[in-house]
């Protein structure tokens, strides 16, 4: 039985805004004072309860830095801008909270919300606690167990086989021990119970800005229309042949387009994004750009002055031969 999509609720460490109807919340001025506001530059959540689909906005120091959504098919991570474009500008329905949590929770939160757990062997019972932890400690585990009771995400974090710290939704009162043994003595035995595990979460990954993938995709479009404007009418096709033969080797590149074709946001870091849009621009700019009659350092520092400092703060500048000044 899949987890329920839109009425998961997850640890924290404390409530920010309690969940309350999404109707009453503006979501941009949200996250707006989460950066401006000192105070409020927290780590921490906003977890979206849509009708059919529930989006998580993961923050760091105030900054959202990633994002998932879940829903009847499961659970994935997403670009910050399509996770933000799911939520409805005039919402009747769904539920928002604003929780703040550890950074160490965030990681197992995305881990069990982006990638597939590991399989138990057959002889293991996880939801069986004389079966589950044995097994752990013999194996001396690393890694995070999830365990779901109902609509309450737990998470155990693991070390050498031990539990070493523990993230629980669910029975606010007692030891670590007594608190976990309430969900498998209490909440196994009502409703939906299922306990899974991951390796050790990685820090919680960082993508790119919106903003930083929206500048690369107008500095992209407005060399190829000065290429144009040149006289080089052949450019959106050198463009494109340019893109499909990078990809391969830099993903970030299937997020954009140069022959009409739909595209998504990249899921990637600003390095990854970086990178890729450099690769391409160097490609493009070598073999469209007439150099006998377009001096390409100047044609790149037209392009890029007006967002120069942005592109100086992701590394642009760094992988391109032509200088901005």
């Amino acid at each position: 039985m899949p987890a329920p999509s839109t009425g998961l609720r997850f640890p924290s460490s404390r409530v920010l805004l309690a969940r309350t109807r999404l109707a009453y919340v503006h979501l941009p001025n949200l996250l707006s004072d989460a950066k401006r506001d000192r105070a409020a530059r927290i780590s921490g959540y906003v977890a979206i309860s849509l009708p059919e689909e529930l989006i998580v906005l993961y923050l760091l120091g105030g900054e959202v830095v990633n994002s998932t959504a879940r829903d009847s098919r499961g659970a994935r991570a997403i670009a910050i801008a399509a996770a933000l474009a799911k939520v409805p500008d005039a919402p009747e329905y769904g539920e928002i909270c604003f929780q703040e949590a550890e950074p160490e929770l965030l990681a197992c939160m995305f881990a069990s919300e982006s990638e597939p757990p590991e399989s138990w062997p057959d002889p293991i019972v996880p939801s069986d606690p004389a079966s589950l932890f044995p097994y752990l400690m013999g194996t001396m585990f690393d890694g995070v167990v999830e365990i779901i009771s109902n609509d309450c995400a737990n998470y155990l974090v693991f070390r050498n086989g031990s539990v070493a710290r523990a993230y629980l939704s669910n029975a606010h009162h007692g030891t670590t021990v007594e608190r976990v043994s309430k969900l498998f003595t209490h909440e196994a035995k009502n409703g939906d119970f299922r306990v899974a595990r991951w390796d050790p979460p990685s820090p919680l990954a960082v993508q790119a800005p919106p903003a930083l993938v929206q500048a690369y995709r107008d500095l992209t479009n407005s060399l190829i229309e000065r290429l144009v404007g040149y006289g080089r009418d052949s450019a959106p096709a050198i463009a494109e042949h340019a893109r499909t033969s990078l990809a391969s080797s830099h993903f970030v590149l299937n997020g954009f387009s140069f022959s009409g074709r739909p595209v998504t946001d990249p899921l990637a870091d600003t390095a990854a994004l970086t990178a890729g849009v450099a690769a391409w621009i160097r490609e493009v700019m070598w073999a469209a750009v007439d150099h006998d009659s377009v001096s390409p350092d100047a044609l790149f520092r037209e392009l890029t002055w007006d967002r120069r400092h942005m592109f100086q703060s992701a590394g642009l500048f760094d992988q391109l031969p032509w200088k901005v000044v």
